[in-house]
């Protein structure tokens, strides 16, 4: 009969541990608010590797065509290690991430120039092509409830878009190919986390 007990009481124990462990937070879903507000579908998926680092994996997806003209589609997928200063998925964290993706951006009406690339090329002319790139950044996570959080992140780095240039009053004429170089923000996001 001690045995018995015994043994009742390892698978308790064990129970317990792996109750406690379940408590614990290892995966978090989460939306990146900003893309939610420019009607970009994106996901992302963070999980706990040790107690102060996780891997977080966004991506994102815009399909959407204003008309037979104007482009706005694109695809991301954006990969991040992070450490976290306190516990994970709380307070203070610093990441570095990777960037790949395609686009298909042409006919937007604009007058934009930031940190060395004029946007306006894109009233006249459609460019297609894929990014790829690294960053680093720094985040806060806001502990709104034992399973939300709110997530603010501003990244730095370097983007390179390999790139055919159509004119856009035939929307099919390639004129153009070439390689741009960007440094500056790589990622912004305002992330609604779910956190399990």
């Amino acid at each position: 009969m001690t045995r018995v007990k015994l043994c009742l009481c390892f698978v308790v124990l064990f129970f317990l541990k792996g109750l406690t462990y379940s408590n614990a937070q290892n995966i978090a879903f989460k939306t990146n608010l900003l893309y939610d507000v420019s009607a970009t579908a994106n996901l992302g998926v963070e999980i706990g590797l040790a107690p102060k680092w996780t891997l977080d994996i966004s991506g994102n997806l815009n399909t959407w065509s204003k008309n037979d003209q104007t482009r706005w589609k694109h695809w991301m997928v954006q990969p991040e290690a992070r450490y976290w200063f306190c516990d994970r998925f709380s307070r203070h964290f610093l990441g570095a991430h990777l960037i790949g993706g395609a686009f298909n951006f042409g006919n937007i009406k604009n007058n934009l120039s930031f940190l060395g690339t004029d946007f306006s090329v894109l009233s006249d002319n459609r460019y297609q092509g894929y990014a790829y790139g690294a960053g680093a950044a720094y985040g806060f996570a806001f502990m709104l409830s034992r399973h939300l959080n709110l997530e603010l992140e501003a990244g730095f780095g370097y983007i390179c878009f390999d790139y055919d240039t159509f004119d856009c009053s035939g929307c099919g004429q390639l004129t153009a190919s070439g390689i741009h170089h960007y440094i500056g923000p790589t990622k912004a996001a305002v992330n609604l986390v779910f956190l399990f």
